[in-house]
């Protein structure tokens, strides 16, 4: 099968690129930007053009013909490549209608992570876990990660992991043997206008899974009914040596579903020794940590983690989508506390709407407890003097994001 990837590049496309590549498909792609996922790609032959106005598309149909266009939730209707696909026959989906049938077709068994909040880390301390135990396994995990590939197909394998996105409705296109809700908090209302609707999601998606382990305090109302859902509380929490109460929390689910599958070994030591996935709480160098959180939840509990390593530590915090902020604004409370100091960038604009207001740091702290301990920052020779003189004086500096603040660290870092 002769597969085309629009946007080859990004973390849910690539991975799924590596899994077809693995399962002997032939593929090639484009997207507009080189990207870590693009070179490691490159690196396996993978031929793929910079640029997407359908002229490559259409090269690679004639030289053979493609059979399936993959692309993302975020191509707009009146894309070229995606208009083109279509004027030419060629069979055209989301990654998530690929995925599946690749799952199904090659008889695997699947482990869905689900969730607002930490699936990413918890997919990856499930790789990582099986790894360890030399247990053959086919993935799928939206980020990079410094002991795989992000997506790979393994023919000997039982077991498929997936982190399994809730965004445009995802993970509704799968049916888990085992799945693992990580945390429930409100999001994506462009796909989820109502919380209620979002959480009849994460219900239907608990309903079509054949084990379901999540957590009481999350929602768990929302399983009423559903005999398949084990509910776990705070006192059942595995005492296992990790920094961060949702790190535990992510190991116990781990650990659980480990159990439900047959594996009794000790996992602790396994987990324990987790190197932990890009973009989650990342060392970049000594005293400075990258993180992707951008939602108020996310950015509370990596406080707490970092607070457990250092006494000390200075946020730079870039919010992501200023339609997002103006959904979130009010949530911006107490987060921040365990910060001493906090370097509020500008917000990192993706999918706007035109007609909102653009806020300012200003606006968006106005319910902060510690509204006294924030600095509006640019991107700029001040704040990475800021950053460093704080890594000198043995503070831990923590840059959050989803936008392009870590692109930005690791520049400077590497002038």
């Amino acid at each position: 099968m002769n597969i085309y990837f629009s946007g080859i590049g990004g973390v849910g496309i690539g991975p799924l690129a590596e899994i077809a590549l693995d399962a002997g498909y032939s593929v090639s792609g484009s997207d507009l930007a080189d990207s870590l996922v693009t070179n490691q790609l490159r690196k396996r032959q993978v031929e793929i053009n910079i640029g997407q106005d359908g002229v490559f598309l259409k090269s690679k149909h004639e030289a053979k013909p493609i059979d399936w266009f993959v692309y993302t939730s975020a191509l707009p209707d009146d894309h070229a490549e995606l208009v083109l696909a279509r004027e030419l026959g060629i069979k055209t989906a989301k990654r998530d209608e690929l995925l599946a049938y690749i799952i199904k077709e090659k008889h695997l068994k699947l482990i869905a992570i689900a969730g607002t909040h930490g699936k990413t880390t918890t997919t990856g301390m499930m790789i990582w876990s099986l790894q360890q135990l030399g247990i053959p396994i086919s993935y799928s995990i939206g980020t990079t990660m410094s002991f795989g590939p992000s997506g790979k197909f393994d023919a000997s394998s039982e077991y498929f992991i997936y982190e399994c996105d809730e965004f445009d409705r995802n993970f509704l296109h799968f049916h888990p043997n085992i799945a693992l809700i990580t945390a429930i908090d409100y999001d994506h209302t462009d796909t989820y206008p109502t919380k209620q609707e979002y959480l009849d999601a994460f219900h239907d998606f608990a309903e079509q899974s054949g084990q379901v382990m999540s957590w009481a305090d999350q929602h768990g109302e929302i399983f009423d009914g559903l005999f398949q859902v084990s509910l776990l509380t705070n006192n059942q929490v595995n005492d296992i040596n990790l920094a961060g109460l949702h790190n535990r929390r992510n190991a116990t689910l781990v650990q659980t579903a480990l159990l439900w599958i047959g594996i009794t070994n000790d996992t602790d030591k396994i987990l324990e020794s987790f190197p932990g996935t890009d973009r989650r709480f990342e060392k970049l160098a000594d005293n400075l940590y990258s993180d992707y959180g951008h939602h108020p939840t996310e950015i509370a509990a990596t406080l707490q983690m970092a607070r457990e390593v250092f006494d000390h530590v200075v946020l730079v915090y870039q919010p992501h989508q200023n339609i997002r902020q103006h959904e979130i604004k009010g949530d911006y409370t107490n987060q921040f506390e365990l910060a001493e100091e906090i370097y509020w960038l500008p917000t990192y604009l993706s999918r706007e709407d035109p007609k909102l207001e653009i806020l300012t740091s200003e606006q968006l702290t106005t319910h902060l407890t510690n509204k006294s301990s924030v600095h509006s920052a640019e991107f700029n020779d001040e704040l990475w003097n800021n950053i460093q003189r704080a890594r000198q004086a043995g503070k831990l500096v923590l840059c959050m994001g989803a936008g392009a603040i870590d692109e930005w660290v690791r520049k400077r870092l590497a002038q």
